[in-house]
Formats: structure tokens, sequence, C-alpha cells
């Protein structure tokens, strides 16, 4: 099993990489001085903003923000986790990667995650192989090509075929008890008392695959009349449904994307790509989370809301809308579709084609507008009471702005609607905490007293998970041991065992809220340092953090042998004592 990648081979990797050689050979860069200059690939722009440190070996976009070394770039560019960016540029240089020793438990955990993966990776196979030998195929070709499906499109996204029945999927894959555990584990098998049955039966099956293009989990669609129309699998330890977005691995594929269209259904997106409209994703049977926001605006500058025309198509809008604020930095945008009553994104494309459906995507109503649009419903801004509930509503929205241009100029508009100053409107105390789900019941840690090297190491840690890589199995055992330190550890654990790098996915999985709200402070508070200066600072806050407790045992220790008899002291605790006092170990007899 893989272990632990050294930290001193990763700075040997990156002192042997030139950052120039590794970015230039994937976009056009320009020399400018000291710097090489190009377009950011991370953002779209038409003025080049990304520029190239050759000497700190450093990139940094004026317009987007982004940055790191060369590993952090693969990443980015490569859509890759931090070991494959190390592969790949090791494989470069002609270095092997060595690994360390894992800790028993996270070994045991990854490697009941890849059972899991495999097991999903079988199911896979074997649901697109009954869509090409099952005698009920014809049925189901039938069905597709009635959507407008061709074999090509269904081939592209792994489409397969559930056939009828509750034991299919485990005669072909169920060897074992362990077999029928892991199947259970990865959401296809279900439990009934001393029976087992197939949560997939009769449905076409829509793969769903996490950024690596490993397969997780599963949706399913009826082909006739019947509820649920489409049935999704339940969350297991490597799916959580409310982070994941359908085809999103796909649409990565499909090349350099600037925006994302956000769709309901499975089928809405594959009609989307028949039409060669290849940049849409789907919730998992979910509304639109904080989590498949932050994963969004993680990929592309821009999102499209596309939702029905109805109440029900507004109610989801408003609130993936609320939800959106918080991720508004300057340099993004978010926009909302509204369909035509009685249509549906695969339905529409076909009667108008890529280009008319690229049209509406176009002419898509900004965030701003149906922010302001949504509260003034109904209210005459020309009665003052009317602007004064404007203002309230509007007011404890803003607030939930990241600082910036963009939250600047939502207030300005919103003094023009209402005749108040901007800076009148941020001063009143119209702010709301947003709701938050109630905490579970059950066994809580107290609340963590604050410590500044450690806080300094976790707030690092959250920022930069890649760091990681520095905590030694010693470290986080030492970590374990104290409640001061205690959320580093379980932090680590967290990041070691996720498959993102993404900090505000990996805030999700902390169970602590009071420490959770703490950590997203952290996040606004990012400060810009080259990657090298950033690993050698936090190696440094965790040796004076280890430093700081070993010091302050010994000094427990010390206390603790106060009262202690001397005939009950070991060597070393005489040692100690003789210390204490300040006499040589040979001038005081015992």
């Amino acid at each position: 099993m893989p272990g632990r990648i050294p930290p001193a081979f990763i700075d040997e990797l990156l002192a042997r990489t030139d950052i120039v050689e590794v970015i230039g050979s994937r976009i056009e860069l320009k020399r400018s001085g000291q710097n090489h200059k190009g377009l950011c690939p991370f953002h779209g722009e038409k003025t080049p903003s990304f520029n190239v440190n050759a000497t700190k070996q450093f990139y940094y976009c004026f317009g987007c923000q982004a940055s790191g070394h060369a590993l952090r770039f693969l990443m980015e560019y490569e859509h890759l986790d931090f070991p494959s960016a190390v592969e790949m540029l090791a494989g470069q240089a002609g270095l092997e990667v060595p690994r360390e020793a894992m800790d028993a438990r996270a070994e045991a955990r990854q490697r009941r995650r890849k059972s899991i993966l495999d097991v999903l990776a079988q199911a896979d196979a074997y649901f697109r192989e009954q869509l090409r030998r099952h005698p009920n195929r014809a049925r189901v070709v039938d069905y597709l090509k009635g959507r407008g499906i061709s074999g090509e499109i269904a081939r592209d996204f792994g489409i397969g075929f559930a056939p009828p029945g509750m034991r299919n999927l485990q005669a072909a894959l169920q060897k074992s008890n362990e077999d029928r555990d892991l199947l259970i584990a990865a959401g296809l098998v279900r439990e009934d008392g001393d029976r087992s049955y197939e949560l997939f039966r009769d449905r076409v099956m829509f793969p769903v695959r996490n950024l690596r293009g490993q397969v997780i989990a599963f949706g399913g669609r009826i082909m006739g009349d019947g509820q649920p129309k489409y049935l999704n699998s339940p969350e297991t330890e490597v799916f959580r449904k409310g982070s994941e977005l359908y085809a999103l691995y796909d649409a990565r594929r499909s090349g350099h994307l600037d925006r994302l269209l956000v769709v309901e259904g499975y089928m809405d997106v594959v009609g989307l790509a028949q039409a060669g409209i290849r940049n849409s994703v789907a919730t998992l049977g979910t509304a639109t989370t904080s989590d498949h926001i932050e994963r969004l605006f993680n990929q592309v500058p821009e999102v499209v809301f596309c939702f029905d025309g109805d109440t029900a198509g507004n109610n989801a809008a408003w609130k993936a809308l609320q939800l959106a604020l918080p991720a508004m930095e300057d340099g993004r945008s978010a926009r909302f579709l509204f369909l035509p009553d009685g249509e549906d994104p695969d339905s529409l494309v076909r009667a108008e084609g890529a280009e008319g459906f690229n049209a509406r995507l176009d002419q898509a109503t900004p965030l701003a507008d149906v922010l302001f649009d949504h509260l003034s419903q109904g209210k005459s801004l020309r009665d003052p009471a009317a602007r004064a509930a404007l203002a309230k509503d509007a007011a404890a929205l803003l607030h939930t702005l990241p600082t910036g241009v963009y939250r600047e100029l939502l207030w300005r508009r919103l003094g023009e609607q209402t005749g108040l100053e901007p800076e009148h409107l941020t001063q009143l105390h119209w702010t709301r905490e947003p709701p938050r789900p109630e905490p579970e019941r059950g066994p809580t840690r107290p609340a963590r007293r604050r410590h500044p090297a450690a806080d300094k190491v976790g707030a690092t840690l959250i920022r930069y998970p890649e760091l990681v890589d520095e905590l030694h199995t010693e470290h986080l055992r030492r970590f374990e041991t104290s409640e001061v330190t205690v959320f580093i550890s379980d932090l680590a654990g967290i990041i070691l065992a996720d498959e993102s790098t993404s900090p505000r996915l990996l805030l999700r999985q902390i169970t602590d809220e009071s420490q959770r709200r703490w950590l997203e402070v952290q996040l606004q508070a990012e400060r810009l340092l080259p990657a090298d200066a950033m690993r050698a600072e936090f190696r440094a806050s965790v040796e004076r953090l280890v430093g700081e407790m070993e010091s302050y045992e010994k000094q427990r220790h010390k206390q603790s042998l106060i009262d202690v008899p001397i005939d009950q002291m070991d060597e070393d605790e005489k040692k100690l004592v003789r210390r204490m006092h300040g006499s040589p170990d040979d001038d005081v007899p015992f």
C-alpha cells in the first residue's frame, strides 16, 4: 500500500524543476523583464496577468490570485491530486517517488476505500456490458434513441443498463462474504432481514465519477412510468451527495472551461452533450449546496444555474443565490437561466439547437439582477417604508459577500434604489447569521482552549491541505494527546482520507462546530507567500509547537516530582530533581 511521500523528496523535486519549463509547455509565456507572462489558464482574460518567476520558482495571477509552485500548477491545470502531481513531475525529472510507511489506521482506511472503488468499477463494467449484451437491450436502446442519444454519447458517458431482478449484480460479482459486504458498503445492495436485494433494477444507469475519473456512485433512470423517476446511490465512504456533481469529470475532459452550466437531471447533461454543449453538470438528487458552489468556482470563473420558470424553479434559484453570495469573489460571475414553461434543457436544445440554447445562456440574468428583482418584487419604491424594507432585506445578504469590488458595487446599487448612501447602509446593524443545522446529539468535546502556536499550524493546514505531508506520524500522535492540538490531528486525518484538495469541502467534514467556524474565519485571512516560504514557515510552526509541548510536558513532570519521595524516583527523575535545584549530579548524595 503506497505510503506518505517524504517531505525531503518534495524539496529535492522542486529544486530540480524549472517552473518556467513546466508551465511554458502548457501555455504560451513571454519574457517580461526577469519574469515570464501569459494569459492565465485559470480564468478568462484578454490581457496577460499571469506571472511566472524563475528565480523564486513561483507563479501568481494578478487577476484571479491563483498562485503556487510547479506542483500546485500541475494539480490545478491537469486536475490532479497531490500524489499524482508528484508522480508526473518526478517522471519528467527521471526520479522514482519514495514512500514512507503509513499509519496503520490511515492504511486500513485507504485499503477499505480502494476496495469499495474497485467493486464500483466492476459494477460499472457490468452495467455497460448489459447494455451491449442483455436480451432486453433493444428496449433500452430504443429509449435512448427516442431521447435523441447516440451510441457515441452513451459510450462517452458510460451509460449502462441494470436488468430486472433482485440478484443479477450479486451473481456476477459476489464470490465471498467479503464481496457481499463491499457491495453493501458501495450502496449497490441492501439488506432486508435475512435477504439482500439490489438497489438498481430495470433502469438506465449513469455512473457518477469523481475528479480523478473513478466511479463513486450511480444514478438510475426508469424508462417508463413509475416513481422515483431517478434513483441515486446512498451516501457511502467514497460518495457524499451534497459535494459531488454529475459529469464534472466529463466537462473537464472536454477542453478548457470558462463556464459551467448547472442543470437538474442526468438526461439534461447527456442531451446537451448530444447537441455539442459539453460544459453542463447536474446535482445528484439534492438542491444546490455551498459545497457544490465552491467546487464549481474552483473549476471556472462563471457559473450559470438553469431552473424551470415556475414557482419551484424560482424558489430553487433563490436558495442557490443565497448560497452563492459568500463565494462571489472578484473575478467570479453567477447567472441564472429560467426556462419556458414545460421545457427542460434536453427538450429545449432539441427544439432550438445548440446555437439557440447558447444564445439563451449568453442572455442569462446576472445574480445581482435576480437578487434585487426578488427583494423588490411587490414593493413600490416610492414608499419610504418599502425602501426601508428593501434595505433591511438586502443588507443582510450583502454582508455575506466577500470583501472586494463586487461587494462595493452591490452596496452602491442598493444605495441607488433606496436613496441612502452606501456607507450609511453598511454601518446599519442589519446583518443576520445564516441558519445552521442543529448539532448531532451525543458526546461532544469541550470547547478547545486557544493556543497561538497550535492555531498557526491549524490555520495554515486548512488553507494549504497539501502541507499535511510535512506532518510525521510522531507529530500526529503527539497532537492527539492534548485537547489544545487534537484538532490538528483530526484535520490531518480528514485531508489524508479525502480525494479533494478544496479547503471548503474539507471544512464540511469537521464535526466540531466551534472549530469549523474558527477555521472558516482563517480562510478569509489567507496570506500570499511563495510556496517554498509557506512550506518552510509551516515546518517552523510545527517544530515550535512540538517544542512548546515538550517543554510544557517536562515542566508538568517536574511539578509532579515535588511531592514524590526520593526513594520512589528512578535515576532519570533523580537527575532531573538535581538540575531543578541547580546542583551537579555528583554534589548531591542520595
